[in-house]
């Protein structure tokens, strides 16, 4: 199956083609960005060391590799700007998806073609990518709270001492301020969170706190997160090439799960070959079911004033 990242010269996009030539996914791997040298030279550092990896073709380039793809795969997006208002950055960030949307309908994408939504802010252009691309729904999937999940579960095992590889903990809801955490079905290596040597209320709301400002602190450390949204999106490709149907955490255009209806957010999904092929309304506490509604009103409110802009 063939992979196109777009925006892939940039530091996301690069993770996650590493990400992929690491697990050995994908039979061809193609980096599409603005400035097609910069695609090309990652593209080729990724090539120099395929002989220890995978044996796959990896190329940089533009819109032509579109039509053969089986992915598509969109990371490309804009830096908040100084004294930037929320609202502005995800204006400018929406214009510029639009743009890209465009472009993939124009080269005319597979219609058996998955498209997976990473630029920001995420659920808002999950939604803009379902409604303008004029594939089945079932194939647009954002990343959502993939990454908020891997950070939580890797937050958690830090801090209680416990293998990351066992620790299972979800965030739902919105990729930004209104995520849910779900504490409700939180275990490690099946033991209940809540019943795990050490744990505390107190420490539940530091480790959510902290887990909700991860992507801030990281941006303070290093200038923008990388190697784990890389390890993210392979998460989901992998689920998508090997049509392994397992349950993630990522954003769909949702028809009444937890209440939520006609905005993209995170609810725990099945993922396989066709995309999105089902969603489990799992059981969850009354707060984090009012959580899921909340998070899905704020969403709503943002997509009301995009939508004013785009149609």
């Amino acid at each position: 199956m063939k992979v196109s990242i777009i925006g892939g010269g940039g530091l996301v996009g690069s993770c996650a083609a590493y990400a992929l030539q690491c697990g050995g996914l994908a039979r061809e791997i193609a980096l599409l960005d603005v400035n097609q040298e910069l695609a090309v030279g990652q593209a080729l550092d990724l090539q120099h060391g395929g002989p220890s990896v995978a044996d796959q073709v990896i190329s940089g380039g533009g819109y032509e590799h579109i039509p053969s793809s089986d992915i598509i795969c969109i990371t490309a997006g804009l830096r908040r700007k100084p004294d930037e208002s929320r609202l502005d950055l995800i204006n400018r960030n929406t214009d510029l998806f639009v743009q890209i949307l465009n472009d993939v309908k124009a080269a005319g994408p597979k219609p058996t073609a998955i498209v997976l939504v990473v630029s920001n802010p995420v659920d808002i252009l999950t939604y803009v990518a379902a409604k303008k691309l004029g594939l089945p729904e079932n194939q647009v999937i954002g990343l959502g709270t993939q990454l908020d999940t891997i950070r939580f579960c890797s937050l958690i095992a830090e801090q209680l001492g416990a293998p990351p590889t066992q620790t299972r903990a979800l965030i739902l809801g919105e990729h930004g301020e209104s995520m849910v955490p779900i504490w409700s079905s939180a275990t490690i290596a099946g033991l209940p969170l809540d019943k795990y040597p050490g744990w505390s209320p107190t420490l539940a709301a530091q480790l959510f706190t902290r887990t909700r400002g991860s992507g801030a602190e990281v941006i303070k450390r290093k200038g923008g997160a990388g190697f784990a949204v890389g390890i993210a999106i392979r998460d989901v490709i992998d689920a998508v090439i090997l049509d392994r149907r397992c349950v993630l955490p990522v954003s769909s255009v949702q028809r009444g799960c937890f209440g939520v209806r006609d905005v993209a957010l995170s609810v725990p999904t099945v993922v396989g070959r066709t995309g999105v092929v089902d969603r489990m309304e799992i059981d969850l506490w009354p707060k984090e079911v009012q959580g899921m509604r909340a998070s899905g009103a704020a969403l709503r409110k943002t997509l009301d004033v995009v939508l004013q802009r785009v149609g």
